[in-house]
């Protein structure tokens, strides 16, 4: 199924991103981890793509079981940037060979150490347009409601998201964010802007304090005070951390779902005592 259909549907939907093993050696353990998730029957699952496509073979391999196994729509990540012409279009016959209907576009980031010159695909612009022109998928696509670390200003940002969704996104998904307002503003400005693609909100359960720091750094992510004080009163107690961050992405999710935001994507960190509660917690408000 084409997850834009489901984006489109009156009902709202509630989906979870998964990732692959860093090794082989882990793959049994990470699968039975998603297997758990995808058991939940949420809406659609994600699954990540590794950095420079090194866990590349495993994606397309969870992504084909979900479908497969558990009869939910799966939507594959892939990214561009150290990745030639020729890589791309074996992995988009790979894909459309195995099922797989929908693809998450992404730029990527250029794995440490390598240096990639003239690079084949510089945006995820051209990569949208690359499947585009394939033919045969639905096409998502990532946007920062706090802007991209790499832009110079929210306008420049926005500009550069258009040119994304004009070139073939279909649907758009958010970086993590821990401030609704932040999300209403974003809205309200690529509205404006003339993009009118489904977005649906990039929600992270933080269940170890440890995660903000690198979070933090990555992303860029602003976090409110309410959320500070929570995890400097929980941060270093695992199962309190864990209650208080499904709490606060409940939190979030409801305020959303009570503002009109129907897409919700949590990023379950392949646990799937999150996910399942995440959804216990939502089960008169999505059904």
């Amino acid at each position: 199924m084409k997850i834009i259909d489901i984006l489109k549907g009156e009902k709202p939907s509630l989906s979870f991103e998964v990732f692959p093993p860093k090794t082989d050696a882990l793959f049994e353990s990470v699968q039975n981890a998603i297997t758990e998730i995808s058991e939940l029957k949420p809406s659609f699952m994600s699954v990540t793509y590794g950095a420079g496509g090194g866990t590349s073979s495993h994606t397309v391999a969870i992504a084909e079981g979900i479908q497969k196994k558990s009869g939910v729509t799966a939507l594959a990540h892939l990214s561009c940037i150290s990745s030639t012409k020729d890589l791309i279009r074996q992995k988009l016959q790979e894909l459309k060979e195995k099922g797989i209907e929908n693809i998450l576009a992404l730029r990527g980031d250029i794995p440490e150490g390598m240096v990639v010159e003239n690079p084949d695909y510089k945006y995820a612009s051209d990569l949208t347009k690359e499947i585009r022109d394939f033919g045969g998928f639905c096409i998502g696509g990532a946007c920062y409601p706090e802007g991209h670390p790499e832009s110079e200003n929210s306008r420049e940002d926005i500009l550069n998201l258009k040119k994304k969704v004009d070139a073939g996104c279909q649907f758009l998904t958010t970086q993590m964010f821990f401030d609704n307002n932040v999300l209403y503003n974003f809205m309200y400005k690529i509205r404006e802007a003339g993009i009118t693609v489904p977005i649906v909100a990039g929600i992270m359960p933080v269940t170890n304090g440890k995660q903000i720091s690198r979070i933090c750094r990555l992303s860029g992510t602003i976090l409110p005070a309410r959320f500070k004080a929570i995890v400097d009163k929980w941060g270093t107690d695992k199962e309190a951390m864990t209650q208080a961050g499904i709490a606060y992405a409940t939190d979030q999710i409801i305020d959303l779902l009570a503002n009109g935001i129907n897409g919700i994507h949590v990023y379950s960190m392949n646990n799937p005592f999150v996910a399942r509660e995440i959804q216990k917690n939502l089960k008169s408000l999505i059904k």
